[in-house]
């Protein structure tokens, strides 16, 4: 209890669950005078609050007429799609409890990322839906999450205990790789996503296990480093197509799809057909990924049912909703399109 009063002004909702030693969804539960919570819990929670001095705010009084007032949204950009259908997926989520989402773009960088956690937790939102760009936990994000709900999607950061709605990009990973494999390509390369970021990590592991289910050494294929923008998937390609043609790989797998995106602008400024010259996979299964010519061949991860999921699990830890989502971790599929070619 002490910890409470010399280390912060307003103790929070967690602080009154740590203190009370229940959930947070039952500090809720007293806060909105709901039903199912034990008369003597309620006394007690309530003799919590008023001894640690805590005091609701706006979105406390507003969830006592059963609904939050805001919650936000921290994604790198939307220029990536699979980011776009994240957040609509979070607003349908929330569509239906009358809750403002703010939303903030970090591009990417860590000092946004940094700026936006301290701002939110000033804010005091009700809970905050969290997609890193950077892999990065900072002070600030530590102590959002600590002073209040926070979900992760499609990333896990180290050191943070957080829920998170997640895919498996091990899985998907592999099977890309197989695909290319059982295509007859052995000259590979690989861009890779940001390194720090879990999604980048998990495909590069799940490109390797293809690459030795095989029984291909991982290591005889060619890695770029990439930032999962279409601009390093250009800068990989021109890097791999620079030298004489004897020495191109005959497939690259990309981490994503805006990098193969990438790769294919460089091949078609350089008239170098896909697939008949070389094969081309990304990750994601954008929108544009169906559309573009010839369509890409990815990986599928649901990024709407991820946002909507990610929304409806952080309703339910501060208490909104009475039931969990149905699915926190989603599978993954191949896309089998136009751009690998068999070699003969």
């Amino acid at each position: 209890m002490s910890e409470v009063k010399q280390g912060r002004s307003r103790p929070t909702i967690k602080d009154v669950a740590a203190e009370a030693k229940v959930s947070v969804g039952t500090v809720s539960g007293v806060l909105n005078d709901r039903a199912g919570v034990a008369q003597d819990t309620r006394d007690h929670v309530q003799a919590v609050m008023k001894r640690l001095g805590y005091e609701p705010n706006s979105s406390a009084r507003a969830m006592r007429r059963n609904r939050v007032s805001t919650i936000g949204l921290i994604v790198p950009d939307l220029r990536n799609s699979f980011f776009s259908q994240v957040a609509e997926g979070v607003e349908r989520g929330i569509s239906e409890h009358d809750i403002l989402m703010t939303l903030c773009l970090s591009w990417a960088k860590s000092e946004r990322e940094e700026y936006f956690a301290q701002l939110l937790r000033s804010q005091r939102l009700d809970g905050v839906v969290y997609l890193s760009g950077t892999g990065l936990p900072s002070a600030s994000l530590i102590e959002l999450t600590r002073s209040g709900a926070v979900v992760f999607v499609d990333e896990v950061l180290a050191g943070i205990d957080c829920p998170s709605v997640l895919s498996d990009n091990r899985r998907g990973a592999r099977e890309i790789a197989r695909c290319v494999l059982e295509s007859g390509h052995r000259r590979i390369a690989v861009i890779e996503g940001p390194r720090r970021l879990w999604t980048a990590d998990q495909r590069l592991s799940g490109f390797r296990e293809g690459f030795s289910a095989a029984g291909i050494d991982p290591d005889a294929a060619r890695y770029l480093p990439g930032d999962y923008t279409e601009r390093s998937g250009y800068q990989g390609a021109a890097e791999l197509f620079g030298g004489p043609e004897a020495d191109w790989p005959t497939a690259v797998i990309c981490a994503n799809d805006q990098m193969a995106f990438g790769v294919m602008a460089f091949c078609r400024e350089l008239g170098i057909a896909v697939p008949r010259q070389v094969s081309v996979t990304g990750f994601d299964d954008v929108a544009e990924a169906a559309m573009t010519r010839p369509a890409l061949t990815t990986v599928a991860q649901p990024g709407f049912e991820m946002g909507r999921s990610a929304a409806l699990l952080l309703l339910h830890s501060i208490g909104v909703r009475a039931t969990a989502p149905d699915a926190i971790s989603f599978s993954t599929s191949v896309r089998i399109r136009e751009t690998v070619a068999r070699i003969a």
